[in-house]
């Protein structure tokens, strides 16, 4: 239906031709007419459109975030209010009523341009409100389970308390008692029992004085690093608002960037919890391999699956460690040498490494860091190709036969890696596991008990128009580098101090196992001397 067809309030004085202007434009919205919605806009690096994600600078900008959110809400304007600025620009008011409830506000400067035709310079969009970002959640409360809640009387190791007033976002991995685990898939939650009790790695939240604010989403059980869901949608990145938030943890991350919760509970196997702390300028610590129960998580990769958390600032991410690390296992030193691998560093785009470097010679220019050796590492291709050659044969042996008995309902990409995974041989996994045998041996004996230093993933977040070949580079490039954690069992942390351009890339420490807490308290020890640079942006690869 034609936009203008539906009963609208217009007032105010309307210049010549901006009406004819406006309802063009939301007819394009409403037909998703990409070409129409490029030429409604002013060309060039003026224009802007902001929303409570961010704001766009510029008609390129503009023009990438509408080509890759696949449409907006249908809606119908009700009233429309016209102020004109001058005689070549005017201010427009709509207010709109949103096909799937509630309403919406919407304000626009038009500027009539050399052609004598009206485009729009600013706009700033206020949609209707959600109970809940159904990208970011799946079910939410207020609280979802309250703090104290499971029996806790104060026995809960001597942590009772320490996170009073704190909110945490749980990945739909973990169990909640009286809730189902979804996987971030609906099929899968359609069937899937309510469980009885809470998973330890959310009971001792609670215990410790945290309430649960809800289930968040995830990548399709965990199979991927983007941060996207073919059936829930991408939730946002509040640093990054044109790009991909990073996944599997996607859904905690987003909840705790844009300030839904304090605290995400999330899983790391191949880097789940660092590449979204990484792209949205997060705290987020992968743990010892074992450290914390993984009882009631459905896993993805036994092997690998470890534990983790995103917060804001170091201290609350020490504190959730603190609670939660078994307490006999979580206490040796790290930081007594600090190391550097060319290999991995080759791998990195030329800013990211530019800023690593940059950061690393100034933090040891000034003493607070001691002087940096370099190591050699198993080469990084062959570990890599290994470690993904037993997690898809242990995540097939996890969820094989539910997969092969539903059919179609996932996503593509997830897809492709679970058809990958059917075709692993036992022969070709225990070849692989021998490989990992030796990398762990020969990057034990290289690191010993230094901490090694990198950036948390090689690019920046990657835009959500990216195609998908250059998005599997991304991917491959990114496991590269998060996966000698993994094959180790190291914790690994990624610390929001590096900054490119405004976007941000964490940087990366992976310490000796059980130094969890001790790595936490090396990247807040940097946070002063972090260096506040914008280089020039360079494009992604």
């Amino acid at each position: 239906m034609d936009p203008q067809s539906a009963p609208t309030t217009v007032t105010g004085e309307v210049p010549d031709g901006l009406l004819a202007a406006f309802w063009a434009y939301e007819l394009a919205l409403e037909r998703d007419d990409l070409a129409a919605l490029d030429d409604a806009f002013t060309a060039g690096p003026h224009a802007l459109r902001g929303d409570a994600s961010g704001v766009l600078v510029g008609s390129e900008q503009i023009s990438a975030f509408r080509s890759g959110r696949g449409g907006a809400p249908a809606r119908k304007v009700r009233e429309l209010h016209v102020r004109p600025l001058g005689p070549d620009h005017a201010a427009v008011v709509s207010v709109n009523q949103v096909a799937s409830g509630g309403s919406g506000l919407v304000t626009q400067v038009w500027e009539r341009c050399a052609d004598g035709r009206w485009r729009i310079a600013v706009a700033q969009v206020a949609q209707a409100q959600p109970a809940a970002d159904q990208r970011i959640w799946r079910v939410v409360g207020y609280p979802l389970v309250p703090a104290g809640g499971d029996g806790a009387d104060g026995s809960g190791g001597g942590c009772a308390g320490m996170l009073a007033g704190e909110s945490v976002a749980v990945k739909d991995l973990f169990s909640v008692a009286g809730f189902s685990v979804g996987a971030g898939n609906p099929t899968y939650l359609a069937d899937a029992p309510a469980a009885p009790d809470h998973a330890p790695a959310v009971r001792v939240l609670i215990q410790a004085g945290a309430q649960i604010r809800g289930i968040a989403r995830t990548d399709e059980f965990a199979y991927s690093l983007a941060g996207t869901n073919a059936h829930y949608g991408t939730p946002p990145n509040p640093r990054a608002p044109r790009n991909l938030p990073g996944g599997s943890s996607s859904g905690p991350a987003a909840a705790v960037a844009t300030g839904q919760a304090s605290i995400g509970l999330g899983t790391d196997t191949a880097g789940s919890v660092r590449v979204p702390a990484s792209y949205q300028g997060l705290w987020g610590l992968r743990t010892t391999h074992g450290a914390v129960s993984r009882d009631g998580l459905l896993a993805l990769a036994p092997s690998f699956d470890t534990v983790g958390w995103l917060t804001r600032a170091p201290g609350l991410l020490r504190t959730a460690a603190e609670v939660s690390l078994d307490p006999d296992a979580a206490t040796r030193p790290a930081g007594g040498r600090f190391a550097v691998c060319q290999a991995l560093l080759d791998l990195v785009h030329p800013g990211v490494r530019a800023a690593f470097d940059a950061a690393v010679g100034s933090w040891t220019a000034a003493g607070v860091l001691p002087a940096v050796d370099r190591v050699r590492l198993p080469d990084p291709a062959s570990a890599v190709q290994a470690f993904r050659t037993v997690q898809a044969a242990e995540a097939w042996r996890e969820h094989g036969a539910w997969i092969a008995a539903h059919p179609g309902a996932l996503g593509g990409d997830v897809a492709s890696r679970f058809a990958w995974a059917l075709t692993i041989t036992a022969r070709q996994e225990a070849e692989a596991r021998a490989l990992l045998d030796q990398a762990r041996c020969e990057i034990d004996e290289a690191l010993a008990d230094a901490v090694l230093l990198l950036p948390a993933t090689p690019t920046p977040a990657p835009p959500r128009t990216i195609p998908d070949a250059d998005l599997d580079a991304v991917r491959a490039a990114t496991v590269t580098l998060t996966c000698l954690a993994a094959i180790t069992g190291r914790p690994a942390l990624s610390a929001p101090l590096l900054d490119l351009d405004g976007a941000p890339v964490g940087f990366g420490l992976v310490g000796p196992r059980h130094s969890d807490l001790d790595l936490v308290a090396l990247g807040a020890a940097l946070v002063p001397a972090a260096p506040r640079r914008r280089p020039l942006p360079l494009p992604l690869p």
